[in-house]
């Protein structure tokens, strides 16, 4: 998706706007932090990580603003096959702003641009499974759990742990 037709969209408390190079280096400092780096870890030059996000525009992404500063970035991609049609979304925020209700208006404010403009019927979310801060956070946007999805993803430590998958109606969306 090309960066001029990215929305930037409003929520109740963030704006999410397309994020550019110049988001580079404090979307980088926030995955670099260690409750971020825990669950989004990557490689050693995590600047390059994220410059290589935000050129791939089979997963757009946007920055997560609050009170004008970037704060983190969610993105999603899209099962464009008409048969299986829907759009995941991922998600990083900066933990000195975890706990304000950010994440759930961030993730809510993408859920209803998804189902409302590009007309998905169906989003999901696939947090680690012991990650209950995120799980709480996608229920209060209208997530339910699916399923577990074991030894889904590898750890920092080489070991295989599981991931919930969770889903939400576009009739389910407040």
């Amino acid at each position: 998706m090309d960066l001029d037709t990215r929305p930037t969209l409003t929520g109740a408390a963030v704006t999410l706007r397309p994020a550019t190079a110049d988001d580079v280096p404090a979307l980088a400092a926030i995955r670099a932090t260690p409750e971020v780096y825990a669950r989004w870890r990557g490689r050693e030059d995590l600047a390059a990580e994220v410059a290589e996000d935000l050129a791939d525009d089979s997963t757009p992404t946007l920055a997560v603003e609050y009170r004008g500063r970037v704060v983190g970035a969610v993105q999603w991609h899209a099962e464009e096959e008409p048969d299986y049609r829907h759009a995941g979304i991922d998600i990083y925020l900066d933990p000195a702003v975890h706990g304000r209700g950010l994440g759930t208006d961030a993730v809510r404010t993408l859920a209803r641009y998804l189902t409302r403009e590009l007309g998905h019927h169906r989003l999901v979310i696939d947090p680690a499974a012991d990650n209950a801060a995120a799980i709480a956070c996608y229920r209060k946007a209208g997530f339910r759990p699916v399923g577990v999805m074991r030894r889904y993803e590898r750890g920092a430590d080489g070991s295989w742990h599981d991931g919930l998958l969770m889903d939400l109606l576009a009739d389910e969306l407040g």
